[in-house]
């Protein structure tokens, strides 16, 4: 593959402000979070489809079977990521739901070890390891009164750990499949493919779909355009041209500011377990990014 025009490492950055204004955006809006989620990635592929028929009309008739489909299984796991973190910032606070969902790097770690036959190096077991004791920190410690933010903590924070896994399958999928796949073609597979799952969930769980203010519609235009466009699809854009673990990595950033802006925008001041258990989680997160880093 060819070096690209714009470096990698400055996408990642712009990639990381959009992503990082999604749990405020989430928080903003009244509709169902799975509704935000079907409407944010239903928008999202309304701007990349027509850009993808535009740019490269022959694209998706070059594309091969297996890859269609693993594009596809790949829009699921967003569908399941959006789907599980969206409902957890209704239990739990921004700070932890946005750190555990975060937790990825851990997952892909194990994901390339398991299915890339990948060496996991001791620096890497003792980072997962770190991870993992402060996930019970955070939960189990808000669980007995330590004084978490959110209706259920300890359900939030499950949730938004699954979301943590489903991003790492889709980051792992993003960086095997971009090296083949042209950005725009995969991303309208993958985003459909996710708004079609949610649209399934939406209407099983007995939402409305269309029923929603003008505001509602604004909000969820916001989030397609930042944390879709310029969130998601640059990384998938940068997957194409770097390791899957420093696209991971970048993403922590994420917790970050979405932490700053729940701080400045909803005045939401994180409780003491999810500040303990954030920074060892954060902790373990960067010694298995180093770890990884070495072997590289």
């Amino acid at each position: 593959m060819s070096d690209p025009e714009i470096d990698p490492r400055i996408a990642l950055v712009v990639a990381v402000l959009a992503v990082s204004t999604s749990a405020i955006l989430v928080r903003a809006s009244d509709a169902p979070a799975s509704v935000a989620a079907l409407h944010r990635v239903v928008m999202t592929t309304l701007i990349v489809a027509p850009l993808a028929v535009v740019h490269d009309p022959g694209a998706f008739d070059r594309l091969a079977p297996r890859d269609v489909v693993a594009a596809a299984a790949t829009g699921v796991a967003l569908a399941v990521h959006f789907a599980t973190w969206f409902e957890s910032l209704a239990w739990t606070s921004v700070a932890a739901s946005v750190t555990l969902v975060q937790s990825q790097p851990l997952f892909v770690a194990l994901g390339a070890w398991a299915l890339l036959d990948e060496r996991v190096t001791r620096g890497t077991t003792a980072g997962i390891l770190l991870a993992v004791a402060g996930i019970v920190v955070m939960s189990l410690g808000e669980l007995l009164g330590g004084g978490g933010v959110g209706v259920n903590p300890l359900y939030g924070n499950a949730l938004a750990l699954v979301g943590g896994v489903m991003a790492a399958a889709y980051v792992l999928a993003g960086r095997s499949l971009r090296q083949r796949f042209p950005l725009l073609p995969y991303v309208t597979v993958v985003y459909a493919v996710a708004a079609v799952c949610l649209l399934v969930f939406v209407v099983g769980s007995g939402h409305p779909v269309f029923a929603y203010p003008p505001r509602e519609w604004l909000l969820f235009f916001l989030m397609a355009v930042g944390p879709g466009l310029f969130g998601h699809t640059v990384l998938n854009w940068a997957l194409g041209h770097v390791e899957s673990s420093l696209v991971s990595v970048s993403l922590l950033g994420e917790s970050v500011g979405s932490a700053l802006l729940a701080l400045l925008v909803l005045a939401e001041i994180p409780g003491p377990w999810t500040l303990v258990g954030g920074v060892v989680v954060l902790a373990g997160i960067g010694v298995t990014a180093r770890s990884q880093k070495q072997v590289s």
